[in-house]
């Protein structure tokens, strides 16, 4: 009988470990098609974040002396990387983890095709798109490779791109734009640049044209005295790559492995949805940056949340040599010269941004619990309607904008918005540290509609948790930042502005 069961079980049930679903003529029962849909999509999707943990041995392997490629310490003139034709016919069968890390041997380098379509600003190489300069990724011989201790990351499934979710283009300009960038030019063309003067005309956004520049000198990278700025780029750009060669072997030592593994599975959940961010070679950027950012500083070390902090800075540099379609842009494509300009401009302006919110991502992190009691008790002052209606459903503020303070705002607006704002931010005196706190306060009244209309905890969290911003632009962040500059001139000169 026992033995009659088992047969039973193992006849009927078709879900178990090991066995395929029969093929069964389609039905017209409705109920029946929705499940099966439902396992085969189970079947077919992944989870992005989860690692093997077979990974983890990775970090324990030892490092080869040949893992840092030499040209990446390097610091003398490197000419742009070969790239080969792309083939009609024939393709190239997928090779395992082992033979990805394995550098690149001179038969895989092939010369670069003539026709692509480039052109030079002011001495720059520009490529207006990675689809026309017809590049296979899998061939370029770069020094920047995969790092043989790395493990092998999760790969995330990209969604088609999104033209008004993430795109940092920018709109065609207009008379107005064109006076404010002569502005501009004029203003960085000085012998030496009145950064008062500069900031004044930022606050309310920087042309595209002239953003790499501006915020290198607001940022405090670049000094304002212009025959000294080739100088003090080519000191801390060698600076960076002389901490990479002094620093980035020690990533596997018993002492940084776990921080280096949680950079390492963080990365990939940096904007998801952005092919660009999903570039072995960006994501290799990102590891060195970070790494790097957080040996050099003990006290906070590497947080979650920096990671989104690199974005804007790598972005904004980037558009420096691109065109356009800077999301799906192949950072490869790029002379290996500009790829370390950016990564190590990347890092010290990321670097300035955080010495003044570092309390933020100290241990229990005492910035961003001060900033939410403040936005707490600013809201109270300003809309008490929205405060007393979280009181009523008992929802803290911790729970919605410590990730407003820990990624400031990144994960709540589109990564175009995300450059606009922090244009202000730079502009700002403290804007990260201090004027940020306005932006929110002004940003949870922007919803206030929104709020009252929940009647329970859940819904409410859930909006606050994911509001509805995916279609924001220049306009939005505008009217988001006049209407915080109004809090703040109300409020932040006050000796107990917070409280009543």
């Amino acid at each position: 009988m026992a033995t009659d069961n088992i047969i039973h079980f193992w006849r009927k049930n078709a879900k178990v470990p090991g066995r395929f679903p029969k093929d069964s003529p389609k039905g017209n029962n409705l109920k029946s098609k929705k499940a099966s849909s439902f396992h085969e999509f189970a079947r077919s999707t992944n989870d992005a974040w989860d690692i093997d943990d077979e990974d983890d041995e990775d970090f324990l392997a030892p490092i080869h002396p040949s893992s840092l490629p030499p040209t990446l310490l390097s610091t003398h003139q490197v000419p742009p990387l070969p790239l080969q034709q792309p083939s009609d016919t024939t393709r190239e069968p997928d090779t395992g983890p082992a033979d990805r890390l394995a550098p690149p041997t001179a038969e895989g380098c092939l010369q670069q095709k003539e026709d692509t379509d480039c052109g030079q600003i002011n001495g720059r190489v520009v490529v207006k798109s990675s689809s026309e300069a017809l590049l296979n990724t899998n061939t370029v011989c770069s020094t920047l490779q995969k790092q043989q201790s790395l493990p092998v990351r999760p790969i995330i499934p990209l969604v088609a791109r999104i033209s008004d979710q993430n795109s940092s283009g920018a709109p065609i300009m207009t008379v107005r734009d064109k006076s404010r960038l002569d502005k501009f030019k004029y203003l960085l063309s000085c012998p030496n640049t009145d950064l008062e003067e500069l900031r004044k005309h930022s606050w309310s956004g920087i042309p595209r044209e002239v953003r790499p520049i501006t915020w290198r000198l607001l940022s405090g990278y670049l000094p304002a005295n212009m025959e000294r700025r080739d100088l003090v780029l080519k000191r801390k750009r060698d600076e960076y790559f002389g901490f990479i060669e002094q620093y980035y072997h020690s990533r596997t030592d018993e002492t940084y492995k776990d921080t280096y593994r949680q950079i390492h599975i963080d990365i990939p959940r940096t904007n998801p949805l952005i092919p660009l961010f999903q570039q072995p070679a960006v994501q290799e950027v990102f590891e060195r940056i970070l790494f790097i950012w957080a040996i050099r500083h003990p006290a906070s070390g590497y947080v979650q949340g920096i990671n989104d902090l690199v974005t804007p800075f790598f972005v904004v540099f980037l558009s420096e040599f691109v065109e356009e379609d800077v999301e799906n842009f192949d950072v490869a494509s790029l002379p290996l010269d500009t790829q370390r300009n950016i990564e190590a401009d990347s890092f010290w302006c990321m670097t300035k941004l955080l010495d003044g919110i570092q309390d933020n991502y100290t241990f229990a992190q005492p910035g961003i619990q001060n900033n939410v009691k403040a936005l707490e008790e600013l809201v109270s002052r300003i809309d008490e309607d929205i405060h007393n209606y979280f009181k009523r459903y008992e929802v803290e503020y911790l729970q919605f904008a410590f990730r407003w303070m820990n990624n400031l705002l990144m994960r709540e607006l589109p990564l175009r918005c995300t450059i606009r704002l922090w244009d202000t931010y730079q502009a700002e005196q403290e804007g990260f540290s201090h004027f940020h706190l306005y932006v929110c306060a002004a940003f949870l009244i922007e919803w206030r509609k929104e709020i009252l209309s929940m009647v329970d905890f859940q819904g409410l969290l859930m909006l606050l948790q994911n509001l509805p911003t995916i279609h924001w632009g220049n306009e939005e962040v505008g009217l988001l930042l006049a209407e915080a500059y109004r809090l703040k001139y109300m409020f932040a000169d006050a000796p107990n502005h917070y409280k009543r």
